[in-house]
């Protein structure tokens, strides 16, 4: 599986694909954009040393934007060949006629358009075969069991590995493409003993697969954090020191992107819709968007409507910097694309270069929170609730774990009351941070 030449080979046709899609436009009197994302894979999923399934992936779509003066007509279709490219066509320009005008449709300026994408180093293609994926994610979970006699049971093992070739041409004569690697293991196991069960998992994700967590080491940290959650109990209601863990306080950061994202700045949807420019963090923080990354999960040359990313700051000294735009919300603002039609690349968020075991030091009646439920976020208002589970922190000591509460306050206050940021930075998502520490939010619990 993933021989090379195999897979140039797929990318080769799929640039015929918008050669030819362009081909055709070229005297239609219109504008055009076309992009071709295909992705091939294989994924395993092993329970108690069975193999529950084994899938296999091929899928692939070719999307047609089309700009008939201010009108706009979209199409996609699973069908490469000749005749049905040449039927998109039509009918996204067909769309296009009887599709209200709307000013601000259109291609990016070109001057913005990424011709010449640098090489982030993001395909890393390895010839895998089910007996060695198999034997992989069989011996995590041999070693979660090994670990220790309270695990009890395994809710699963987890390997997927796919590449993805993405192409993208527009009637402003950018034709560009490039292609990636991910791979992904997950575990997670269930501890018991006399009186609670609990579980926990842990996973490792890269662009190359050598550089993925060893899986008996991922098997002994699975069963090391399902362990840590016995005996879990609440907590009396009421103000408290809340820690963010590094593997979810990105999740702090996420609310971000959607407040600032161009949809609901234009639309007024966002309760930051008068901070731009203005101080909404701590004047120390600082984040950076850093798209070209080498190897970076989240870097891109260019965004989905073709324009080249770029570094910048999305907060510096505390002071929110710009908006997310793609190229039609910008118009709406009378502003310029940031580049992030499609999401955000590769978020840095700056830490105060102490341990989290320091931080804690700090903490006099907290709790560092490992994993939230729930969906309770209004972007509109910034009020935030959700369900959490984590350990209680008494004088700068993890006491016990501590299930059942609720965590709940306003965005706005809970990123000015952010007191430090620790050094332990969570490489695996788009935003990397490391645990965040809030001075106080209101917890709900007995």
């Amino acid at each position: 599986m993933y021989l090379k030449k195999e897979i140039e080979r797929e990318e080769n046709v799929l640039l015929d694909t918008v050669k030819n899609t362009l081909q055709f436009a070229q005297n239609k009197q219109i504008f055009i954009e076309v992009f071709i994302k295909k992705t091939i894979g294989i994924s395993v999923n092993i329970r108690n040393g069975v193999v529950e399934n084994v899938e296999f992936n091929s899928d692939g779509a070719l999307f047609i934007t089309v700009y008939n003066k201010f009108s706009k007509g979209c199409v996609s279709s699973k069908d490469f060949s000749l005749n049905g490219i040449k039927n998109m066509l039509e009918i996204a320009i067909n769309i296009s006629k009887y599709s209200s005008s709307d000013f601000f449709s259109g291609l990016p300026d070109i001057k913005l358009l990424c011709f010449h994408p640098i090489d982030l180093d993001l395909f890393h293609p390895c010839e895998l075969n089910i007996e060695n994926i198999i034997k992989f994610i069989t011996l995590s979970e041999k070693e979660a069991f090994k670990f220790d006699k309270r695990i009890i049971n395994s809710e699963g093992s987890f390997f997927n590995s796919h590449v993805t070739m993405n192409v993208f041409g527009n009637s402003l004569g950018m034709l560009q493409n490039y292609k990636t690697t991910y791979y992904s293991t997950y575990n997670c196991m269930i501890a018991q003993d006399k009186n609670s069960m609990q579980r926990d998992f842990d996973y490792s994700v890269s662009r190359n697969i050598n550089d993925l967590e060893k899986p008996e080491i991922l098997g002994q940290k699975t069963s090391a954090r399902a362990i840590s959650r016995l005996g879990s109990r609440k907590i009396k209601s009421g103000k408290y020191t809340v820690i963010f863990s590094a593997e979810i306080s990105h999740v702090l950061f996420s609310h971000l992107v959607s407040a600032i994202s161009g949809n609901n700045v234009y639309q007024k949807s966002t309760f930051l819709i008068h901070d731009l420019k203005k101080r909404i963090f701590p004047n120390w923080l600082n984040i950076q968007e850093k798209p070209h990354i080498k190897k970076g999960l989240g870097s891109k040359p260019f965004d989905d409507e073709g324009v080249s990313t770029q570094d910048k700051y999305i907060i510096q000294d505390g002071v929110l910097q710009t908006w997310l735009l793609n190229t039609y919300n910008a118009r709406r603002l009378d502003l310029k694309s940031t580049g992030n039609a499609g999401g955000i690349f590769n978020w840095i968020v700056e830490n105060n270069n102490i341990t989290l075991k320091d931080l804690l030091k700090n903490v006099n009646k907290g709790v560092l929170v490992t994993e939230l439920m729930g969906q309770g976020v209004d972007i509109i208002s910034g009020n935030y609730s959700r369900g959490a589970v984590g350990f209680y922190v008494e004088k700068g000591n993890v006491t016990y774990p501590v299930n059942e509460i609720t965590i709940s306050g306003n965005l706005r206050d809970m990123w000015n009351n952010i007191v430090c940021i620790s050094d332990d930075v969570d490489i695996r998502n788009n935003i990397q941070c490391g645990s965040v520490c809030i001075s106080e939010m209101q917890i709900s619990g007995d």
